[in-house]
């Protein structure tokens, strides 16, 4: 059976992928900066989840999506559903795996420090995701995969480049995973407002069925 596949910015996203089970593709967009009026696109995005997620939202049922991508405390109730999530991030330009993992790490860091809960263990497990792209070079169409399996704290990342084998770590700290889809999937604190436009759109429709 072939999957139809959904363009994000040229780069194409199967609709549907399975991992334990099926996740659909619920919101896709890109990570950019405008640099003296020239867009520079870094990455694209597609966040792929249950379809029953929607039975966690019901409270938001008949919200548009341009009020729910308003709304941290919708996306808060999507990342703490306790069902499976995919993340699939496909690079556009090409940068070094370290310029990737201080993002995400100064990203993580500071929500942690926030919630009070940057301690030796969360430092300890974010040096080993920033370690683990440390050696990697992202060349375009390199594709980074973040897997959070439902009722579980931990998370598998996977990247994959043309003439490499996969490579995957796991992370087992609990507030550094939950502060990794915060960074994507974060509502206005998301790195990627376009994904969070999207994703609230898609949300918002199928609450509506």
């Amino acid at each position: 059976m072939t999957t139809e596949m959904v363009m994000v910015d040229e780069i194409p996203f199967p609709s549907q992928i399975t991992t334990t089970k099926p996740l659909s593709l619920f919101g896709h967009g890109i990570t950019d900066i405008e640099i003296h009026f020239l867009q520079i696109k870094f990455t694209a995005i597609g966040v792929y989840l249950e379809p029953e997620v929607v039975k966690h939202l019901q409270q938001w049922k008949g919200k548009p999506g341009n009020v729910l991508a308003e709304e941290d405390d919708f996306f808060e109730a999507l990342i703490n559903a306790p069902l499976e999530k995919f993340l699939r991030v496909v690079v556009i330009k090409e940068i070094k795996g370290s310029q990737y993992g201080v993002q995400l790490e100064s990203a993580v860091r500071d929500r942690l420090a926030a919630d009070d809960k940057y301690e030796e263990e969360e430092e300890e497990a974010l040096e080993k995701v920033v370690e683990f792209f440390q050696s990697k070079y992202f060349k375009k169409d390199s594709v980074i995969t973040y897997h959070f399996p439902a009722n579980s704290t931990t998370a598998e990342i996977a990247f994959t480049t043309e003439g490499k084998e996969e490579a995957k770590i796991k992370v087992e700290n609990a507030n550094v995973v939950e502060m990794i889809k915060k960074w994507y999937l974060g509502g206005t604190r998301g790195v990627s407002a376009t994904t969070i436009s999207s994703l609230a759109n898609g949300l918002s429709s199928e609450l509506c069925k």
